[in-house]
């Protein structure tokens, strides 16, 4: 059975940053695509970035490029996205995913990690 436990969110303020963490279990973790898409308050699922099974490949949403980084540790079956520049925008629940876009909530397997950017 597919595990995914996201975690690091919490409240930070404009401009900061935080480090969000994705312990995968119940499949093969090092040839998966993986993903991180949000859900703010009242909105759908937004994608936010995938990254493919060895890391080389990295893609971005627009609204996160430049700011946010994916990446991946196989040796750890962990998914990482190191978020800077943090914006209000960003205040979403963030899951991880492992699969490519697109990803509908049906296919999410964790309880995801709340992020909140406010002063």
């Amino acid at each position: 059975e597919v595990h995914l436990v996201e975690s690091g969110g919490g409240l930070v303020q404009p401009g900061g940053s935080l480090r969000l963490s994705c312990a995968a279990s119940g499949f093969t973790f090092s040839i998966a695509i993986m993903s991180w898409v949000r859900q703010a308050p009242g909105q759908g699922l937004e994608w936010v970035s995938t990254i493919n099974k060895g890391g080389s490949g990295t893609y971005y949403a627009d609204s996160v490029k430049g700011r946010f980084t994916i990446s991946r540790d196989n040796a750890k079956n962990t998914l990482y996205l190191q978020m800077n520049s943090l914006k209000p925008e960003d205040t979403a629940v963030y899951y991880c995913a492992n699969r490519g876009p697109p990803i509908a909530t049906a296919q999410l397997r964790g309880q995801g990690t709340q992020v909140t950017v406010s002063s």
